[in-house]
């Protein structure tokens, strides 16, 4: 990695420009991550508006925000898979599938959440 001895301010800037770097890769190469910011986009105002506590309405934005960090842990998992190999492999698919599940989780999550707050 560039940098790896910086220190301070500038290790921070470092980050801060790495981090930027994974949110347009991620953007530009996973679709679901797209439909996931969407989500997020449309729903934080329904949570501002229907969540009458302010604990409520972080959980509802909360929810969503769980979704898409989990949705970069898993386009990471799956860049890495791809990156040491495109050929199938059971250890490959695995690693896929239970990134995959992790997001099918966060998802469910942000439904409970969701349907028990509002409903």
């Amino acid at each position: 990695m560039a940098n790896q001895n910086a220190k301070g301010f500038k290790r921070l800037m470092n980050a801060c420009i790495f981090s930027v770097a994974g949110f347009k890769a991620t953007w530009t190469h996973e679709e679901a991550f797209r439909q996931e910011v969407i989500l997020f986009v449309v729903t934080t105002p329904l949570a501002i508006w229907l969540g009458q506590s302010n604990i409520e309405k972080l959980l509802l934005i909360g929810s969503i925000v769980l979704v898409m960090l989990v949705e970069l842990l898993n386009s990471a998992v799956e860049a890495v898979v791809d990156r040491v190999g495109l050929e199938h492999h059971e250890l490959s698919g695995r690693a896929k599938d239970i990134g995959s599940a992790a997001v099918m989780m966060s998802l469910a999550w942000a439904a409970v959440t969701w349907a028990l707050i509002l409903l």
